[in-house]
């Protein structure tokens, strides 16, 4: 149950497939996996076909001559970014700066500002007590406190919580009620309570406050749609926990979000969506990057029983890597990432138990020799996985010059005792306690080999001591593989082509606590997703051994997580195909 798990709740631990029930589904293909007349990603789809990120031919793809524009800034866009980064350091930079910065990186191109970015929030941390201490009645200056309480905290910069408490009455107990005629105030204090960590009842206290006077307000807004749909987008979509890329282009034409921005939204607006154009353009070449891998190596021919989805898996990298200037490094991440499925899909639904232990010893000892007593089809995908793991060492020693292999080996090694663990449980018809369950399953989430992949590609800041902390599996992967794993859990449909058996959280939790319903079950689940981002926004705090880069992309990862988790009944994923249509075929007009 890796990255490509989706575990329904009903789902049961079932005893594990005997080795002729096993065979049997290598003969299974799913029709829209095996459709000559799949579509190409690089043409636009006619409107009779119905889109689907596992539906795609890659021959078609390949061959496709759409041309493809390198990726640049033009002369016109440039000329925008320079107005911007004038503006950001112009005389009086507070508010007015803050709602710049929110606006760069609701629109995605906080990439194109990073050093002002970094020097404007720096100067305001520095002076953040000053601030607070000098308005007293923050509930007249609600928006700008919250907005500039979330963009120190998602920076890094650790800013005290208690700051909020001021917007409570005398007696300390509830919000001031005054506050409920402040609809851009309140959205911002909502926006700042998803930056909590544990024990910051006040930031809990301000979320239910501040969710249900907005919920609420829609009622009231009569012919208002624009603010309706706001208030609607920020309840569902909190920026904190949302991945601007696949969100940014619904802002491209809205004014009236961004409030009074005295005209310089309109060229923030303009600049984003000339990136946006030149974005889509570098992915498409990525796409034939990795499609024209995926077909050389072989193994959608070999290992018919895997899922076939190389579109899907680059989604992962697309959203954990969201820098332009990372193109590389999608291309190479969407390889292990393609491993995680694969061998998820070895242990799920192909080996038995005996073939499976086997496979997990010589990924343990990493012997080439070993490999001869598995069967053929686990002989191909471990030198596959040897000759990946080989060429990813060597381009990472070649540009930052450290080998990582020996740390890349162990987090398979890892990966695949925490698969045979489920496989075993599987086999005995077992139903392990609902901590041990969610401990292994934070392991074989995958989470941990994609983090330590990104860590050496990145290739900043690698020393004994943080390969060393990176390899222990820190709170800043295992939060964002906890997130994950119950993210899964809470599905009520399977992964796409997926015939295997899984076990859930949900299970766990009704077998251990008798008489317990579904609907507590998974109320402990987002109980325990809130408690995980807690601790994933503390590991973002400084001061943290690793870098800024990283930190970014485990949180982006764990924004990631609902879109790929959000099945309908028909085991398909329609927000995520909307977001990708979106982004591969339709380009914006300028």
């Amino acid at each position: 149950m890796a990255l490509s798990c989706c575990a329904s709740s009903a789902a049961s631990f079932k005893q594990y497939p005997s080795v002729s029930q096993n065979r049997s589904y290598q003969k299974i293909e799913n029709p829209i996996l095996r459709n000559n007349n799949n579509i190409d990603l690089v043409t636009k789809p006619s409107t009779s076909q119905k889109w689907s990120v596992a539906q795609y031919d890659h021959n078609s793809l390949l061959s496709s001559s759409t041309p493809l524009e390198s990726y640049n800034l033009s002369k016109h866009s440039y000329n925008n970014k320079i107005a911007i980064s004038k503006l950001l350091a112009g005389e009086d930079p507070s508010d007015q700066a803050l709602k710049v910065i929110d606006a760069i990186q609701r629109l995605g191109i906080d990439y194109l500002f990073q050093e002002e970015i970094e020097k404007i929030l720096g100067n305001q941390f520095m002076s953040f007590d000053h601030y607070t201490s000098n308005k007293h009645n923050i509930e007249d200056h609600l928006h700008d406190t919250a907005l500039r309480f979330r963009l120190l905290r998602q920076q890094g910069y650790f800013v005290p919580a208690g700051i909020f408490n001021k917007l409570k009455d005398k007696k300390g107990n509830n919000f001031k009620t005054e506050l409920s005629k402040d609809m851009n105030g309140l959205m911002e204090l909502y926006e700042a309570s998803h930056v909590s960590i544990e024990g910051e009842d006040v930031l809990d206290e301000a979320n239910i406050f501040s969710s249900q006077l907005l919920t609420a307000s829609m009622t009231c807004l009569g012919d208002d749609h624009r603010r309706a749909r706001a208030i609607a987008n920020t309840l569902e979509y909190p920026c904190h926990k949302t991945l601007a890329k696949f969100t940014a282009k619904n802002l491209f034409g809205a004014t009236s979000h961004f409030g009074s921005a005295n005209g310089w939204i309109n060229v923030l607006q303009e600049l984003a969506k000339y990136e946006f154009n030149q974005v889509q353009s570098l992915h498409k070449r990525e796409i034939l990057q990795i499609s024209q891998w995926w077909r050389d190596i072989g193994l959608a021919k070999e290992l018919t029983f895997a899922r076939d989805q190389p579109l899907k898996w680059y989604i992962w990298s697309v959203g954990c890597l969201t820098d332009p200037s990372l193109s590389q490094h999608r291309v190479e991440l969407t390889k292990p990432i393609a491993f995680i499925y694969v061998i998820d899909d070895l242990f799920d639904v192909y080996g038995n138990l005996d073939e499976l232990t086997l496979f997990t010893e010589a990924i343990n000892r990493w012997d080439i020799t070993a490999v001869e007593k598995l069967p053929h089809h686990m002989k191909i995908c471990f030198k596959a996985l040897d000759n990946l793991t080989n060429e990813i060492s060597h381009k990472v020693y070649q540009e930052h010059g450290w080998n990582p292999s020996h740390s890349l080996r162990k987090t398979w090694a890892t990966l695949c005792d925490a698969f045979l663990v489920e496989a075993k449980w599987f086999a005995s018809g077992q139903v392990p306690k609902t901590e041990e369950y969610l401990r292994n399953g934070v392991v074989s989430s995958g989470v941990h080999v994609v983090l330590v992949h990104v860590f050496f590609l990145l290739g900043q800041s690698i020393t004994q001591d943080t390969v060393d902390f990176v390899d222990k599996m820190p709170g800043i992967i295992t939060s964002t593989a906890a997130i994950l794993r119950l993210w899964d859990d809470l599905g009520s449909a399977k992964d796409e082509n997926q015939e295997g058996h899984d076990g859930s959280y949900v299970e766990c939790y009704m077998k251990e606590r008798q008489g317990s319903s579904i609907e507590e079950a998974r109320q402990n689940i987002t109980e325990r997703i809130s408690d995980a981002w807690k601790c994933l926004n503390k590991e973002c705090l400084s001061p943290n051994p690793l870098p800024a880069t990283f930190l970014k992309a485990c949180l982006n990862v764990a924004r990631l997580v609902p879109l790929m988790y959000s099945y309908d009944d028909n085991q398909r994923l329609p927000s995520l195909e909307q977001h990708m249509k979106s982004m591969f075929y339709e380009r914006v007009p300028m």
